[in-house]
């Protein structure tokens, strides 16, 4: 057993990180700040990251952090970029300061498959894959990016371990409201048509929310020391597909609409996770059809209350 901290543990996929690591038996504390967890069965600690004073006390004695706390809705980090970047760098600065004067046997740092964004279309994206800054496209993704370098450089000048976890698009119980299958399913529910833009093509390799935070535990072995993986879905889901799932699940009297395609959507790019399925024995176990069922019927029950 291990005492670990998740900051951001009271958010949508630090709340999986949470159960996973509770039932795994480790010792878990949450710091968050104004947003308590969930459940009530672990410790928690309300601390600003950006204050350094709070950071270092609330860590000491910790073995693993697990550093999810982030600006990660990219409509707020852009409409608020400097708060976006002071938070996330800053906040993942404090993390590493404190594993080197604490030290914390690993930080586990979020980061993002969006770091691939600048690469170019049609390369193998697997995590020797360098990052291109033009492309790159968006102040979320650059403080990932930048956290990401961080890590290494606490690594290389001051030997504080890592290891860096780069999340695919996660679904499932929890998530926030405004993402494209809450949204879909309200509409579901509300009677009103699904909206697909063009023809519904562009995908993301969706990967069930409880499958990613299982990655997490794998990810404290040695072997993931000063490592990073991509934690992506097995397949491509399509827009379309993720409507259609939703109409299977409600029931055919949901409509869906096509409207024209919107200038410059996000395709997909494919990410390859072979190196955590490699190395750490981590592989997507929820088929898109099963997390999808799960996820209407708890958002379904959590309207209906």
């Amino acid at each position: 057993m291990a005492k670990v901290i998740v900051t951001g543990g009271s958010g949508f996929i630090g709340s999986h990180v949470v159960d996973v690591l509770v039932e795994a038996g480790h010792e878990v504390t949450v710091i968050d700040h104004r947003v308590r967890p969930y459940r009530d069965d672990i410790n928690f600690e309300d601390v600003d990251l950006m204050e350094m004073s709070s950071v270092l006390a609330a860590t000491k004695g910790t073995d693993h952090i697990f550093h999810l706390a982030a600006v990660s809705n990219v409509n707020y980090a852009y409409k608020y970029p400097v708060y976006s970047t002071a938070l996330n760098v800053m906040g993942t600065v404090h993390i590493l300061e404190a594993a080197r004067i604490n030290g914390i046997q690993r930080v586990h740092l979020a980061s993002t498959v969006w770091v691939y964004n600048g690469s170019p279309d049609g390369k193998f994206l697997d995590e020797t894959v360098p990052f291109y800054l033009d492309g790159a496209g968006h102040i979320y993704t650059s403080t990932k990016m930048t956290s990401e370098m961080l890590c290494h450089n606490y690594s290389q000048l001051y030997n504080v371990p890592f290891t860096v976890l780069r999340y695919g698009i996660p679904y499932g119980p929890r998530m926030r409201e405004e993402l494209l299958i809450p949204i879909f399913i309200k509409k579901a529910l509300s009677g009103e048509p699904l909206t697909v833009s063009g023809k519904g093509e562009q995908y993301r390799n969706f990967v069930y929310v409880r499958d990613m935070a299982e990655a997490h535990v794998f990810a404290m072995s040695d072997k993931a020391m000063n490592q990073t993986y991509n934690l992506e879905g097995a397949r491509k889901v399509t827009v379309l597909e993720v409507a259609e799932g939703i109409r299977k699940c409600l029931g055919e009297s949901v409509k869906i609409e096509f409207a024209p395609q919107r200038p410059g959507d996000f395709g997909g790019k494919e990410v390859s996770a072979e190196k955590a399925r490699r190395e750490l024995g981590w592989h997507p176990q929820v088929a898109f059809e099963d997390g999808l069922r799960t996820t209407v019927e708890w958002f379904r029950r959590k309207w209906d209350k």
